[in-house]
């Protein structure tokens, strides 16, 4: 066997394991050194393939795939910085919980350590940020090799799948030449699948548990990010009665019943700046699904009132539990508690909850009417989605201004945004990645200052047809920071935080043939966003001002607070 067949064979196996595995989606940097593995992904039928040539937004892009279908996604480049470029969606899929099979093409053994072009380290190249890394052999004629191939191709994939779920690292060496024979077709994979188990309640556990459910009449539901489902959970919440505290991430602010419209609590972030109301609803139960929600008011509630049971359910062994006041960590998937009891009434402290929701929410309805600002154009965006759409929010305010104006719907709208790390690098092809995947019309809620961190992610529009709308909140520079104590400095603020550089973005818009609105109000933006779009891409820049922004926030959550404090007082 010569070298040719035996790497077209090496190759061949490799992807047909993956293949095999259950795995869909292909995203590949150009590069020579990965030539093998990106002809023999291409011309193996069964994949999404994507292009992608900047290597930090493809990784961003997969990262987007995998999180919208909670499914890996093979993540291909060559060797050297290439591979480096990773690193940021790597630490956000790992903290996030996204199962990527990032595959790092590399110099052979001989040519590392040793001045070769290219080549730098690649063992352990992510540290503690992948669930697991394995440095293939070198393709040569060895008969155990394809055996190793297919058993450690298995092993990554399965760890990458396992609970709780995140990204895994093979690292490939291939010697010159590089080019396999297309024709080549001789691969034959013995283990075609492993199963993942799923993680289940004692019985023991249950019967607790169910007791405290049906008794306990003071208790929450908090619901963040990081479910795997979220189907039954409102038929088990209408039986329990007990306020739900659904982050905007936990999608179950979407698609709500009208039976259990009362149920969700929407407007907790700004219900908890009132003292009044705070001190009044202390819950003596809690039990998290997911991820802590974002919400700083709702952090300071927990650890001020210490509930005497607080139940995190989480899939993993890690104790995400900043706070440190839960009692209980259930290692279970969600959807295992979500039990039936017998039905019980609305209670007062339900109640409470609803009526404060209520008043903030008319607040909120007035603001918007009122005023002109980020917040106010946020809602307006979300007012204007229709049924069957995602929406991308980026960190910083995008984000926060979901968690204030994004109210529960009927409408079924998902949302996503990066969470694991809070960055707001990548969040173009994330949100491109996630349009990839669901092929739901997507629209991106974000700033100035991270749309020009990923603008290169616009690059993948170039490759594949696309339909998503980019609404960019151009305050000149980081808004967020306007809420935070630094701002207090005004010597230094704008320099250091601030950050402002007086661009706008039409330019870019031309550059990817993108449909271009500059919008300076709201009614332009209402117009705007009921014109039809007529590009894959639709750019909604809107200049606002960050001072303003700030100010009118802390005015409506000031008019919130005043009215639950006249009613919690009286």
């Amino acid at each position: 066997m010569n070298n040719n067949t035996y790497l077209t064979s090496y190759v061949n196996h490799f992807v047909e394991t993956v293949k095999q595995a259950g795995v869909k989606d292909v995203v590949i940097c150009p590069g020579s050194r990965s030539t093998p593995l990106a002809y023999g992904f291409a011309k193996s039928e069964g994949f999404e393939f994507y292009r992608q040539i900047d290597e930090r937004s493809a990784a961003f892009f997969a990262l987007g795939i995998a999180k919208a279908k909670k499914s890996p996604v093979v993540l291909l480049c060559t060797s050297g910085t290439a591979a480096a470029n990773f690193f940021p969606a790597i630490v956000e899929a790992y903290y996030a919980r996204i199962p990527l099979l990032v595959i790092t093409a590399d110099r052979p053994h001989e040519l590392r350590e040793v001045g070769a072009p290219q080549a730098i380290d690649q063992i352990h190249l992510y540290g503690k940020h992948v669930k697991w890394t394995v440095d293939f052999p070198i393709p040569e004629d060895n008969e155990e090799n394809l055996s190793f191939i297919e058993r450690h191709i298995q092993r990554a994939i399965t760890t990458s799948k396992a609970s709780p779920m995140g990204p895994v690292h093979i690292n490939v060496p291939f010697r010159e030449p590089l080019l396999i024979n297309m024709e080549q077709q001789d691969s034959s994979v013995q283990i075609s699948k492993s199963e993942v188990g799923q993680l289940v309640p004692s019985q023991e556990f249950i019967t607790w548990y169910k007791e405290l459910l049906q008794k306990e009449d003071k208790g929450l539901f908090i619901v963040g990010d990081s479910l795997s489902t979220t189907e039954g959970f409102w038929d088990f919440a209408r039986t329990v009665q007990w306020p739900v505290l659904a982050d905007p991430l936990s999608n179950l602010r979407s698609s709500v019943p009208e039976d259990c419209m009362h149920l969700c609590i929407d407007q907790y972030d700004a219900l908890l700046k009132a003292n009044s109301f705070r001190d009044n609803v202390n819950p003596n139960v809690v039990i998290r699904f997911g991820a802590q929600p974002v919400s700083k008011p709702l952090t300071q509630f927990l650890k001020a009132c210490k509930p005497n049971v607080f139940i995190a359910v989480d899939e993993s062994t890690i104790f995400r539990d900043s706070l440190h006041i839960v009692t209980h960590h259930a290692q279970v998937e969600a959807a295992s508690l979500w039990i039936p009891i017998e039905e019980k009434q609305c209670s007062s402290y339900l109640k409470d909850w609803s009526n404060a929701n209520d008043i903030s929410t008319k607040h909120v309805q007035a603001y918007l009417e009122m005023e002109e600002d980020e917040g106010a154009l946020a809602a307006t965006l979300f007012e204007a989605l229709s049924d069957g759409v995602d929406l991308f929010a980026s960190s910083s305010m995008p984000i926060r201004d979901v968690d204030t104006f994004y109210n529960k719907t009927s409408k079924n709208i998902q949302l996503y945004a990066n969470r694991g790390t809070n960055g707001i690098d990548g969040v173009v092809s994330t949100a491109l990645g996630v349009h990839a995947a669901t092929k739901r019309p997507g629209y991106l809620l974000i700033g100035d200052l991270a749309f020009l961190h990923d603008v290169n992610g616009l690059i993948v529009s170039r490759f594949q047809q696309t339909d998503i709308t980019i609404v960019v909140m151009n305050n000149d520079g980081g808004g967020i920071f306007s809420y935070l104590p630094q701002s207090t400095e005004t010597n230094y603020f704008e320099h250091l935080f601030g950050t402002p550089t007086g661009l706008e973005f039409p330019h870019i818009a031309a550059m990817y043939d993108a449909q271009y609105n500059a919008v300076r109000s709201k009614d332009e933006f209402q117009k705007v966003l009921n014109e039809q779009k007529v590009k894959d891409i639709r750019i909604i820049e809107i200049f606002t001002n960050r001072q303003v922004n700030t100010d009118t926030h802390r005015k409506l959550w000031d008019a919130i607070s005043k009215e639950l404090d006249s009613v919690w007082k009286a």
